[in-house]
């Protein structure tokens, strides 16, 4: 039995199918019963609804595990506590390999995220368990090419000059898919996933403007507006620690490149990763399709 947390997130709705299709008994966690019905039209017959910073709820996901692909839950001010208690309740549990989604660089600190993750990387692999940590850069993710799509805009909260490194999602999910299937070659690693490619907003700009054959602008949102928008509210002061959060993102990516390489990606892949510009023009044809990106 596997068990996949934020099983209906970006990774976790991409990696579902490929365990399924190999036939591995998949128990999805989900806070949402909303989230519950998406899983089970897609086939997930093991589902769990409720919060994991609750201990009953963790125990119950838990309960009969033999790995677990850990995704913490984004934006939450105990994100820090849900990661270490999840990787206690595992070994509590008896599971034998524990996979946990970090990111990229984990030791840049100054990122409220990663110093999180560099923390939970830490308590994994002090727990005795089997391990694998995977370490993606910045994710290739659809809706962030809408903006171009609709209005011709390529937007960033942080500095258009600055590079980065980025992933396309399908990517990891077959990569933590490889690792889930057959651990033993992949205990004790832990992997940074990178496409190939360094790019300002400009050189996205420019990739997006190839793909639909228009003129792409790059543009910075105010970082207080982006920030705003991402909160949902006028008041970001509500939310002190999603604050806090994001914006140290918006400014180590303004003061700092965030690249990687791609090497170790490619070889788990056994190809060459997709690029932004393959992802572009994926996520173009769908948009073309569906009429939204």
């Amino acid at each position: 039995m596997i068990l996949v947390t934020a099983a209906n997130g970006n990774q976790g709705k991409l990696l579902n199918p490929r365990l399924l299709a190999v036939g591995l008994a998949l128990r999805a966690c989900v806070r949402s019963d909303a989230s519950a019905r998406v899983l089970r039209a897609a086939g997930v017959t093991d589902v769990v609804v409720g919060d994991l910073a609750d201990h009953e709820v963790l125990t119950r996901a838990m309960r009969g595990v033999e790995k677990v692909y850990y995704v913490g839950p984004a934006l939450h001010p105990d994100e820090r506590q849900m990661g270490f208690a999840a990787i206690d309740a595992a070994r509590a549990a008896g599971v034998r390999h524990f996979v946990l989604s970090s990111a990229l660089h984990a030791i840049v600190t100054d990122l409220v995220q990663h110093e999180i993750k560099r923390d939970l990387e830490e308590h994994l692999i002090s727990s005795g368990m089997e391990f694998t940590i995977l370490q993606p850069a910045n994710y290739m993710l659809r809706h962030r090419l809408t903006p171009a799509f609709e209005r011709g805009v390529f937007v960033l909260s942080w500095a258009l000059e600055r590079y980065q490194s980025m992933v396309d999602v399908d990517d990891v999910a077959e990569v933590a898919a490889t690792v889930l299937t057959d651990s033993a070659p992949h205990a004790g690693a832990t992997y940074e996933l990178v496409a190939p490619g360094r790019y300002t907003a400009y050189d996205l700009a420019n990739a997006v403007a190839q793909v639909t054959g228009r003129d792409i602008t790059a543009e910075r949102i105010d970082p207080e507006d982006f920030l705003k928008a991402a909160l949902g509210t006028d008041d970001p002061t509500r939310f002190p620690y999603q604050t806090r959060l994001l914006r140290a993102i918006t400014d180590h990516y303004s003061s700092h490149d965030f690249i990687g390489n791609s090497n170790v990606l490619t070889w788990l892949l056994g190809r060459r990763p997709t690029t932004f510009e393959q992802f572009t023009q994926r996520e173009y044809a769908r948009f073309l399709v569906g009429g939204a990106a």
